[in-house]
């Protein structure tokens, strides 16, 4: 199908204020907030309902055109970038939150709601729920995008990453149908679709619709700052903490390295002899918080603590989240650009692996700044690189595979929130045999027999892609 016809189509579809074609606005969509570079695309479309997805769809199955679903574009591994140039459904207009069903502790939203706007929704309305997954781009970032990488945040360790609190799905499949998995209510019968869905990054179709599962907002919330000697004292009271059957909202780890660079650009005034800083975070009910505030201070003074410091207001609490809030925007100011890897290691083996990460960057001739999800063993070792240097390049590449096959090696994953997308694609045999991955595919090849639905993505090619 020639071009224009295409675009006249599109136009058709969506209106004409909602197609973009020039060059310019199309080279925009070649990129996310990862360190690579897609495919220019024909056109950017701007659909506001499932019907209007699911004819974009179908033309572009007629037209043989590869396309990917697109929300803000705040992933970090590459999925939401065209590989094979083709259509980008762009997500944004379809913003709506449709339903907000407290007593059912569930909401209705589309792909293009913001995580943080839906937060804001439920509070507005004063019911005193709220929707827990909280990656560190909520701000900005789609529920459709958190449904597509299974995001999970500083808050997954006691609530979970995005798919527990998926309970439904309307999804447009790749052939143009559009199917409805799961729902309001917990337990439907057949097999559990809406998990298969989840964590796809976007190659098994568009999730147009999303029925979220709510939750109370606790009692009472206490944030702690426990400051350590070493990494190794504040990763042994991580488990020390957890082992004592205690389960915080949050367990947030920052090496000395990112203290420094954080304190720099918003003076904390983290003590010298400080080698790590964790951030605790306590919800629940207001009657049994002194005993755990006690209970984890306890902890914290059998591992060598240095200081360990209780929130006495919501200011002081803020002071506190600010040194992990601030750590990546710190960071980015070291260099042109910062790589940041995701893995994950079982928790027991965290010290090891933050001191091993340390070893791998020095080996590359990089100095790697660690955060942690330490409660659930999330790496997010941070590697400041100029981009525009092809060297660095390929060197900060070699050094977060290293980062990622020894998570692996420990047991642990390739990805804990981030997603594979074409960052992850040649880590993937790490953790899957060649069975698993072939079944994986299988399952591609039964809902997209074209390959057009985000393709290129998840599984290993025959080369590994360069930066920008």
């Amino acid at each position: 199908m020639e071009r224009e016809v295409v675009i006249k189509r599109l136009r058709e579809i969506v209106g004409p204020s909602d197609v973009l074609t020039s060059r310019a606005d199309c080279a925009t969509y070649g990129y996310d907030a990862s360190v690579f570079q897609g495919a220019e695309v024909l056109a950017v479309a701007f659909p506001q309902s499932t019907p209007e997805v699911a004819q974009i769809v179908r033309l572009a199955r007629e037209a043989n055109l590869p396309y990917l679903a697109r929300g803000t574009g705040t992933g970090i591994s590459g999925g939401a970038i065209p590989t094979k140039g083709g259509l980008v459904v762009e997500l944004s207009k379809m913003n709506r939150v449709l339903e907000i069903d407290p007593a059912n502790c569930r909401a209705v939203v589309e792909p293009g709601v913001i995580n943080q706007d839906l937060k804001e929704a439920l509070a507005s309305h004063g019911y005193g729920y709220t929707y827990v997954p909280d990656p560190g781009s909520q701000v900005v970032s789609t529920i459709g995008g958190n449904v597509a990488n299974n995001a999970g945040g500083m808050h997954c360790l006691k609530y979970g990453v995005t798919t527990n609190h998926i309970v439904g799905l309307e999804v447009v499949l790749p052939e143009g149908e559009v199917i409805t998995v799961g729902g309001k209510v917990l337990d439907h019968p057949g097999p559990q679709l809406t998990g298969l869905f989840v964590g796809s990054e976007g190659t098994l179709g568009i999730v147009t619709k999303v029925v979220v599962r709510i939750v109370r907002l606790p009692e009472l919330v206490t944030t702690q700052l426990a400051l350590f000697k070493t990494v190794d004292d504040a990763a042994h009271a991580v488990s020390a903490i957890m082992a004592a059957g205690i389960l915080p909202a949050a367990l947030e780890l920052l090496d000395r390295a990112c203290m420094d660079v954080v304190d720099k650009a918003v003076h904390i005034g983290y003590p010298a002899a400080a080698g790590a800083a964790l951030i605790i975070e306590l919800d629940g009910l207001r009657d049994g918080m002194p005993r755990l505030i006690d209970q984890v201070a306890d902890i914290c003074q059998r591992h060598a603590v240095v200081d360990i410091r209780t929130a006495n207001t919501p200011e002081e609490a803020a002071r506190i989240w600010l040194g992990r809030r601030a750590a990546y925007g710190a960071l980015a100011r070291l260099a042109p650009t910062c790589y940041i890897v995701d893995g994950c290691v079982p928790r027991t083996q965290l010290p090891a692996a933050l001191a091993r990460t340390i070893e791998i960057g020095k080996t590359y001739g990089f100095a790697v700044a660690n955060i942690a999800h330490a409660g659930d063993g999330n790496l997010h070792p941070c590697i400041p690189f100029n981009i525009h240097d092809p060297d660095e390049c390929q060197r900060v590449l070699a050094c977060g595979s290293d980062i990622l096959r020894m998570c692996a090696e420990m047991g642990g994953t390739i990805t804990g929130e981030h997603g594979v997308g074409i960052e992850k694609q040649h880590e993937m045999p790490l953790v899957f045999s060649p069975t698993d991955l072939a079944v994986m595919h299988r399952v591609k090849e039964v809902l997209d027999p074209d390959e057009l639905c985000n393709p290129e993505k998840i599984f290993p090619l025959a080369t590994r892609r360069g930066l920008i």
